[in-house]
């Protein structure tokens, strides 16, 4: 599932959106001010940021305008409680890819994260596709060419990571990040154990050489797309 960076001082909202995000089986990591924010997107890579607007120690926007500075384009949701048209076309303007003004409802947040996982990765509604192998993070499910495949949920998560991420390659240190960042059993041969499965499920022939998740020597581990 995709890692979010959630940016919010309100230690209460932060809790429930957390807690939220995380029963839709995303990963997610919280910082309570804006240094802490600012220094864990120098530190991690994520898939989608959720920022408020008004942050101790930096501000939404100055990690907004920081961060875009870098030429890194991770979709980027604004929280505050400002609803003016100036500070909404502000937040746009500086780099943030959609808006919300609290108070919200958990169900709009998760809708908008969607839309921008979906906008981000090339995804066609809420499906993810990679050749014939088709994944429906909304509905849990897995297709190739049309037959239903099986995963446990954290073999679902790598898969749709590198899904998300085709043709990438990543080291394992990163992927564990990425993946299963806040599992305390997470480990080197937890993950070659889960491609391992997913290999079983995913590829059609017994040869890791014509794996679609393919071992790059002393790198680490891509999907490659189907030619």
């Amino acid at each position: 599932m995709a890692k979010v960076l959630l940016v919010e001082d309100d230690l209460d909202l932060a809790t429930t959106v957390v807690d939220a995000l995380r029963d839709e089986r995303y990963i997610v990591e919280s910082a309570a001010n804006g240094l802490d924010g600012a220094n864990l997107l120098k530190l991690e890579e994520f898939d989608l940021i959720i920022l408020d607007w008004d942050l101790p120690g930096k501000s939404g926007v100055e990690i907004l305008k920081e961060f875009r500075a870098t030429g890194k384009t991770t979709p980027i949701i604004m929280l505050t409680g400002k609803s003016t048209i100036s500070n909404k076309a502000e937040g746009l303007e500086t780099g943030a890819d959609d808006y919300l003004t609290k108070p919200f409802d958990l169900r709009e947040l998760k809708a908008r994260l969607r839309a921008l996982l979906r906008r981000a990765s090339g995804a066609v509604g809420n499906q993810i596709c990679v050749g014939d192998l088709v994944l429906d993070p909304a509905k849990y499910k897995i297709t190739k060419a049309g037959n239903d495949l099986h995963l446990a949920p954290k073999d679902f998560a790598l898969l749709e990571f590198f899904m998300r991420n085709p043709d990438q390659v990543f080291s394992v240190p990163t992927i564990m990040s990425r993946v299963w960042s806040y599992d305390s059993d997470a480990s080197s041969e937890g993950l070659r154990s889960s491609i391992r499965r997913i290999r079983k499920v995913i590829d059609t022939g017994d040869d890791p050489a014509d794996s679609m998740i393919e071992n790059v020597a002393r790198i680490g581990y891509r999907l490659k797309t189907p030619k």
